[in-house]
């Protein structure tokens, strides 16, 4: 899997993840994709969430493995190490987080076909661009004197991005256990932002951007950025549409104190 079409497709992949970045910005200021708070009809046929979670989070698992025993540096354990917190996130994210939704959401909720399917092709992309670039594109393991040092620092970022992201997820699972519809999430950073969950994955890929030093993984941070902070601002007016009076109007939406 080292020949030239292989470049040749990596390097567009590549450059797709970029191009996509834009629009995606741009679409998100004005469509809000129809699932959870921002569910509505009109986007086609839905299947339950916590199946929709599984299936269009599945390709960063089952492709990453597929493709981490082509790479020429699969017995590196550099690239072992650094492609680690990759996965960690999306088991958790394609396993745990479902099982958990699957025992909160109620029966009334749904999740578009349309959205996932979307959700499925952008993995398929990013988790090429992303295990290519470990397993294989990346030719410095044995010179990158900085390596450890780029690794360690963005382990950190990563790690803590990770914790605001699972915490603020239980938070609002927890939530939707209570019944009764929406609630206004409080304590932590959720006394800060409106969706805590989003400025942890935010942080993660930035994280990720800095252990990987690459431009796979700033693409994938850009993009993380051009898809999460617009839904935020969406979710953050919504919640100042809904409750009104009593939601907290120092709260920003994504970013403390900025966003």
């Amino acid at each position: 899997m080292g020949s030239l079409s292989d470049q040749t497709l990596y390097n567009s992949c590549l450059i797709t993840l970029y191009l996509i970045a834009p629009p995606t910005w741009i679409g998100c200021q004005f469509i809000q994709a129809a699932y959870g708070k921002h569910a509505r009809t009109g986007w086609g046929p839905t299947i339950p969430p916590a199946l929709a979670w599984f299936l269009m989070e599945s390709p960063t698992l089952w492709l990453t493995l597929l493709l981490l025993p082509f790479g020429k540096h699969f017995s590196n354990p550099k690239a072992l190490l650094l492609i680690s917190p990759f996965l960690f996130h999306y088991f958790h994210r394609t396993i745990i987080y479902p099982l958990r939704l699957a025992r909160s959401t109620t029966k009334g909720t749904a999740f578009p076909v349309s959205v996932a399917s979307m959700a499925f092709g952008f993995n398929l992309l990013n988790a090429y661009v992303q295990a290519r670039w470990v397993s294989h594109y990346k030719d410095d393991y044995d010179t990158d004197k900085w390596f450890w040092w780029k690794f360690g620092g963005g382990l950190v970022i990563f790690g803590l991005g990770m914790w605001a992201n699972w915490w603020a997820d239980r938070v609002l699972v927890g939530l939707k256990k209570q019944g009764g519809g929406y609630k206004v999430p409080r304590g932590g950073l959720f006394e800060l932002v409106s969706c805590a969950n989003y400025f942890g994955e935010i942080v993660e890929w930035l994280g990720w951007a800095v252990m990987t030093w690459s431009w796979a993984g700033l693409g994938f941070f850009v993009y993380t950025c051009a898809n999460l902070m617009p839904r935020a601002r969406g979710s953050h007016q919504w919640y100042l549409e809904k409750f009104k009076d009593d939601y907290p109007k120092s709260r920003k939406a994504v970013v403390p104190f900025l966003y």
